[in-house]
């Protein structure tokens, strides 16, 4: 993706169901489920660069030994610290005795990973500060085991605002006002009254309180506490937790909008953000994983019983496309097939661009995303030209010569690696003007792999967003090879809403779609449209989300997606750009054709799954119009 998207944060939890004592004697070390976290972890790299945590708690330990460790790293590169910390002791104990890491009884009692239950995180920010704190999984301590609370998650929040005020209407002083803080102290305060009603039925049966700790790790609710919890949440979440004792859960929303996959067998259970990475570590067929149901919570008590259970009732469906576009894995089976179709399903657009002339038309992409649509449009292009070529020979007939026939078969879709990514170029430059130049040189070309002023260049990639790396760098390299056009091609359609869901698009001003629409508007005499809609925004300012209408959407409205294309198209070409540029997006309809089964679309129809998702697209254009370059939520 040239205009880059920070990924979504990545979870992975692995449970062992047997005694240590069966992993190492079986594969040769008690470890065996922090070995396995720290590759679902690797697996997982992509969804996130800011920070790492990992969580293990240990079940069964007595009064007076430490059950829960935590590690949690911001340093460069954080995965590979994160457990440069974590194995730090390890082999400090491997170099010194090494008998005792074949002591399952010592590693359980002395060494801080050695336990059943691993929750690990992976975080890209999209709120706050990148502190210590904020890094997940993040705890609420108690002398009670089954008070203490441990969440980690890939979220979201529309509605935190309300969600901070219920809090300070129990009367809790909340530390902070993230979206993890309130839904920790949201969760832990039904944990806590959970533990209260369970303490007095048993009291009341003339239970010692020795005995009534051991009869709540038993009895306690998981299912109950996270539907009263959940009961006002908006937004798109994946909630995974530990509670002290060792019950544990994931919870996804009733939309589906965040991914978590799940895998269980007899010695151990296994949740992640995305199946291959279950598949590839546990060895496993992608029908062997199967997805959390939106909806439901998957539990792991701490006796090692499984079930998944509805918490609230299921929506319509609304799985997030972009994980299918972009953020996931393209190593997922169903994905991969996806992101090709989404290829080919752009060809007959492309086709109609170059005038169906593939004499002159290269092929190429983005590095590196974009690589598997890139293969689905070269497929198409190769089927319609066969089609040619078959039509060419069979209307030839008997005149068909050996040099006429090798002239119809030499013509074929030429493919270059045109674009290339240097390593990152950091700039300390603040101008603009200065920074601009800089900022040209983050891709280099394949000089002569095109032939000047003859050939159009047709480069994919899988979304232009906010043009950005386009106008500044990309366009301007690829016009040194002199192509007579350059044809961008998206896979995905125009990004024209922000999403509040978990992606870093909160800002409507960032989008090329909405700029182009308002240039629009203001070429064509429609400039009113964009006072109408700030007032319909601004008299809606105060209602409640679920009475609230999208009214951006009439800032598109008068224009079709080929003439706010065609804008787009002007916008980034530059005064010194010699050749013609062409911008071709992807279809909603296409998008419906190639994901049927993710249909959360927003940030491209403005159709929220939830009500908070129209409070924010209007919170964002009050904030364009008034000037506040902040998020909407």
């Amino acid at each position: 993706m040239s205009d880059q998207l920070q990924h979504e944060c990545g979870i992975a939890f692995v449970r062992l169901l047997k005694p240590l004592e069966y992993y190492h004697y079986k594969y040769g070390s008690c470890l065996y489920g922090l070995q396995h976290l720290h590759l679902m972890m690797e697996k997982e790299r992509n969804r996130g660069q800011d920070g790492a945590g990992a969580v293990c708690v240990k079940i069964g330990m007595p009064p007076g030994n430490t059950y829960i460790s935590r590690e949690r790293s911001i340093k460069p590169s954080p995965l590979d610290a994160l457990f440069k910390d974590i194995y730090a002791f390890i082999n400090k104990v491997g170099k010194q005795t090494p008998d005792l890491l074949d002591n399952v009884v010592w590693m359980k009692r002395e060494m801080p990973f050695a336990g059943e239950i691993y929750l690990g995180h992976l975080r890209y920010g999209t709120y706050g500060d990148n502190s210590l704190e904020a890094i997940h999984p993040v705890m609420r301590q108690n002398n009670w085991k089954t008070r203490n609370l441990i969440l980690a998650g890939n979220f979201n929040l529309t509605n935190v605002d309300t969600l901070f005020n219920v809090l300070t209407d129990l009367g809790q002083y909340p530390t902070g006002y993230s979206d993890t803080v309130t839904m920790l102290e949201n969760i832990g305060h039904f944990l806590d009254r959970e533990n209260q009603r369970l303490f007095d039925m048993f009291k009341r049966a003339g239970y010692e309180n020795a005995e009534i700790s051991d009869l709540i790790s038993k009895d306690i609710s998981v299912r109950d506490i996270l539907a009263e919890s959940s009961k006002k949440w908006d937004g798109g979440y994946v909630i995974g937790g530990i509670i002290g004792h060792g019950d544990a859960f994931f919870y996804r929303d009733p939309c589906g909008i965040r991914p978590a996959y799940r895998y269980y067998n007899d010695e151990v259970a296994v949740v992640a953000s995305e199946r291959p990475v279950i598949q590839t570590v546990f060895n496993l067929n992608a029908e062997q994983v199967n997805e959390i149901k939106p909806g439901y919570a998957f539990i792991v008590k701490a006796d090692g019983s499984i079930s998944e259970e509805m918490v609230q009732q299921p929506h319509e469906r609304r799985s997030c496309s972009f994980e299918r576009i972009y953020f996931s894995r393209g190593s997922d089976k169903d994905i991969y097939k996806e992101r090709k179709l989404l290829g080919r399903l752009l060809v007959p657009e492309i086709l109609k661009s170059i005038n169906y002339n593939l004499e002159t038309a290269v092929f190429s992409y983005i590095p590196n995303t974009a690589e598997t649509a890139f293969f689905g449009m070269v497929e198409a292009a190769n089927e319609y030209l066969n089609e040619r070529k078959k039509k060419l020979i069979l209307k030839a007939g008997n005149n068909l010569t050996p040099a006429r026939l090798d002239k119809i078969m030499d013509v074929h879709t030429r493919i270059e690696k045109v674009a290339i990514k240097d390593a990152k170029l950091r700039t300390f430059i603040t101008q603009d003007k200065s920074r601009a130049g800089m900022v040209g040189h983050v891709y280099d070309i394949t000089y002569d792999t095109i032939r000047k002023d003859i050939d159009n260049l047709v480069i994919i990639d899988d979304s232009i967003v906010r043009g950005t790396t386009l106008k500044l760098s990309i366009i301007r390299i690829l016009d040194r090879l002199g192509p007579q056009k350059i044809v961008f091609v998206s896979s995905s359609p125009q990004i024209r809403y922000p999403d509040c869901y978990g992606i870093d698009m909160a800002r409507l001003n960032e989008f090329v779609a909405f700029q182009a629409a308002i240039a629009l508007l203001k070429d064509t005499g429609k400039e009113s449209v964009i006072n109408e809609v700030y007032k319909k925004c601004k008299a809606q300012e105060n209602l409640p989300a679920s009475k609230i209408i999208n009214h951006v959407k009439e800032i598109y409205s008068p224009f079709s997606v080929k003439e706010i294309s065609a804008k787009i198209a002007e916008m980034l070409r530059t005064p010194e750009i010699k050749a013609n540029i062409e911008i071709i997006y992807q279809t909603v309809e296409n998008l419906y054709k190639a994901c049927p089964n993710d249909t959360g679309n927003w940030y491209f129809t403005g159709n929220y799954p939830t009500p908070g998702g129209n409070k924010v697209v209007n919170n964002a254009f009050i904030n364009y119009i008034e000037g506040r370059n902040r998020r909407a939520y």
